[in-house]
């Protein structure tokens, strides 16, 4: 009777946004130590001073196999008319790659294995993303975005526990890892049962006004992605770099101490995002928030780029964590508001993703570029530059 109740009002169940919210936790677990800190740590171990430079290759094959592969998997799921039967056979691939991850010690090999893994990874992460636009209506996007937002936050604290000196022995982290993901992802592909929501699945679920407005062309498609894209430039490259970074500020900062401040600044951004999430479904304004938080990220960077001590540096890092961090997370739900077929929405998505990986394409030779020569300072002013070019793109989109 629940169900049809539910059903009859359009809307998901609760029960389905935290299952899915928990899985898509421990798709962020799945990467988010690893790269952020594990990666920079195995390759540091052999690499020595040429660090810098082999982290920046291993990001950019890792992104471009992630791209193809977002977009084969989700095109995948879209034929085979379901998505459950991909994401569990990503979450026993990848996390049997990332135990064995240890075994590269060498360039060539390390990078043959991370770009194996990227395309295990995204077999999962690709038909996950998708899943929510066949099962959570619009007016309940804005709750998604929130509720998205814990997946950094919990990926950043199991990047922290693992680091975490005496809790966890380093030849055991990405078990842990590993264990974690499969903790979370299991729930809702054993017992997740979303109401159907047929009128998420009908070809005029977006009627256009007029004139041939199809695919990718569309203002708003064009300017979300593209303002998305911005962003997830000036955040990949602390994603990568964060560590780096705080080293040449205070020599010898400690990797759990990244860590933590990456846990705090994510784990603060799901109670705001949540809030605001929610906000924007109750007045139906989902694009305002992600004007503000590109604002404010822009002025978080500027602050970065001027910090001279550890405490400024960590201040200015907090405001553009928090504000790029709500950012993505709505921007991720309100992405499936504008997709223009559900037919092809994981192919679209996986196109959509592009904004995610093609930032790791440009970070590492845009750091390689400015940082040996000029500092993070001059890195930090052009990012800001990119995310209030964002801001303004968004301005731009129709109400």
């Amino acid at each position: 009777m629940r169900s049809a109740e539910v059903a009859t009002s359009g809307r998901q169940s609760t029960l389905f946004l935290y299952l899915y919210a928990l899985a898509v936790s421990g798709g962020s677990i799945a990467y988010i130590p690893f790269l952020t800190i594990l990666l920079p740590l195995q390759v540091s171990s052999f690499a020595g001073t040429d660090a810098l430079n082999l982290l920046a290759h291993v990001a950019f094959a890792g992104a471009i196999a992630a791209s193809l592969a977002n977009i084969c998997f989700g095109w995948a799921s879209d034929i085979s008319g379901t998505r459950r039967p991909w994401i569990a056979a990503g979450l026993v691939l990848s996390s049997s790659l990332l135990l064995v991850m240890p075994l590269a010690t060498n360039a060539t090999m390390l990078i043959a294995m991370i770009v194996g893994w990227q395309f295990c990874l995204n077999m999962m992460l690709a038909p996950l993303a998708v899943w929510a636009g066949d099962t959570v209506p619009d007016s309940q996007k804005g709750m998604l975005g929130g509720l998205q937002a814990l997946a950094p936050a919990l990926g950043a604290l199991s990047g922290m526990l693992v680091t975490l000196y005496g809790f966890v022995d380093a030849s055991d982290r990405l078990f842990w890892i590993a264990g974690l993901v499969t903790i979370l992802v299991s729930p809702v592909l054993l017992l997740g049962r979303p109401i159907p929501m047929p009128q998420l699945m009908h070809d005029d679920m977006h009627p256009k006004p007029s004139g041939d407005r199809s695919g990718l062309t569309d203002i708003a498609v064009t300017h979300m992605w593209l303002a998305r894209l911005l962003v997830q430039i000036a955040e990949a490259s602390l994603f990568a770099f964060l560590l780096l970074w705080f080293r040449s500020v205070e020599p010898g900062f400690a990797e759990n101490r990244a860590a933590t401040i990456f846990t705090f600044v994510l784990g603060a951004a799901v109670l705001f995002a949540l809030n605001i999430g929610r906000w924007s479904d109750r007045t139906g304004r989902p694009v305002l928030p992600l004007i503000l938080c590109s604002a404010i990220a822009a002025a978080g960077l500027l602050l970065m780029s001027v910090a001279s001590d550890l405490v400024l540096a960590i201040v200015g890092y907090i405001v553009f964590g928090l504000a790029s961090s709500i950012f993505l997370a709505l921007h991720s739900s309100q992405t499936l508001r504008v997709l223009p077929a559900p037919q092809t929405r994981g192919r679209d998505l996986g196109l959509f993703n592009l904004t995610n990986t093609v930032p790791s394409l440009i970070m590492p030779w845009l750091t390689l570029a400015l940082v040996p020569m000029y500092g993070f300072d001059a890195l930090f002013l052009l990012l800001a530059g990119l995310a209030l070019l964002a801001c303004l793109l968004l301005l731009r989109i129709p109400r």
